[in-house]
């Protein structure tokens, strides 16, 4: 037992110099992040604010500080629920050893298969949840030069919600990592969930601009309730400081929290935050189940390619 965990540490350790040691797949992991920044820096910003300002009564104006944290909020919870998948999916070491045929000189080494599956997912999940709280870190950062409003347990919150998200993102990293071995199908994934996953999250654009049925359909994505749990935790110290400083109506400040997705509303019912939690913990666990159930497979269908290689050579 403690020789395979050894080798465990020794692998996870490994992976992660590995990812970090890759310059270029660490800036790929980080480019949705960064296209994020660049798009809210240019007219996003603005686009939010003028939102904002466009659904308060006249006569009610708000602080400075609070459109730049609200807005601050928003984009860091855009980019910490999207680099929380696309990291994940960026710096699995799983695919770049199929890749670079590395794999096949793990497996002939004294090592459990399990054990060099349990290392990949370890080190994914490690470098995708320290990377999220780096941004987290930066978020906050942010935000108390622009206007933080953030409490204690929102910040407690936000980053239990990373913890659940990089788990998230790195158990659907792991697992369509099975199915990867080739430098077309690894850039073909990772281009289709860096440019896709912004939009069925809700953090490119906030879910509430589609139309009924598009609407709907995301609302059912574990992606879309952990993007969710982001912008609750993000707005509510803002939200309320514009209901007690500002003076806004608390129905305006609603309507500003639901028009930026700052509640979950599915069939006309709004999905409580337990809900929330509920169903990305409850995908984590079936995804974790499909994973080790093709792992499996792919073990009883490695051992049988052996049998028959070694059968083939005898004769």
């Amino acid at each position: 037992m403690k020789s395979e965990l050894k080798k465990l540490s020794a692998l996870i350790n490994r992976n992660v110099k590995l990812y970090f040691k890759d310059k270029m797949t660490f800036f790929v992991s980080l480019l949705t992040p960064l296209i994020l920044v660049v798009l809210f820096l240019t007219f996003l910003k603005g686009v939010y604010a003028n939102t904002i300002t466009s659904l308060l009564p006249k006569g009610i104006e708000i602080s400075k500080s609070s459109i730049e944290a609200f807005c601050g909020g928003w984009l860091f919870s855009s980019i910490v629920a999207v680099s929380c998948v696309t990291v994940a999916f960026c710096s699995n070491i799983m695919v770049i050893d199929k890749i670079n045929k590395s794999i096949q000189d793990l497996n002939i080494t004294p090592v459990k298969k399990s054990t060099l599956l349990i290392s990949y997912f370890i080190s994914n999940f490690f470098t995708t949840f320290l990377i999220c709280v780096i941004v987290l870190v930066i978020s906050f950062v942010y935000l108390a030069c622009v206007g933080f409003f953030l409490t204690f347990s929102d910040v407690l919150m936000l980053l239990i919600s990373t913890l659940c998200m990089s788990l998230f993102g790195s158990l659907m990293s792991s697992l369509v990592g099975l199915f990867i071995s080739s430098q077309g199908a690894q850039t073909a994934v990772s281009t289709l969930v860096s440019s896709m996953y912004g939009f069925i999250s809700g953090a490119y654009m906030p879910i509430s601009q589609f139309g009924v049925g598009i609407k709907d359909f995301l609302s059912f994505l574990p992606s879309t309730h952990g993007t969710i749990l982001f912008r609750q935790y993000y707005m509510n110290g803002v939200i309320n400081h514009l209901q007690t400083v500002d003076k806004v109506p608390s129905d305006v400040a609603e309507k500003i929290r639901l028009a930026f997705d700052g509640k979950l509303i599915l069939f006309n019912t709004e999905i409580p935050t337990w809900a929330l939690f509920t169903v990305l913990i409850g995908s984590c666990v079936l995804i974790l189940g499909l994973y080790i159930l093709f792992s499996h497979l792919s073990k009883r269908k490695h051992i049988k390619e052996s049998i028959k290689s070694k059968n083939s050579n005898s004769f």
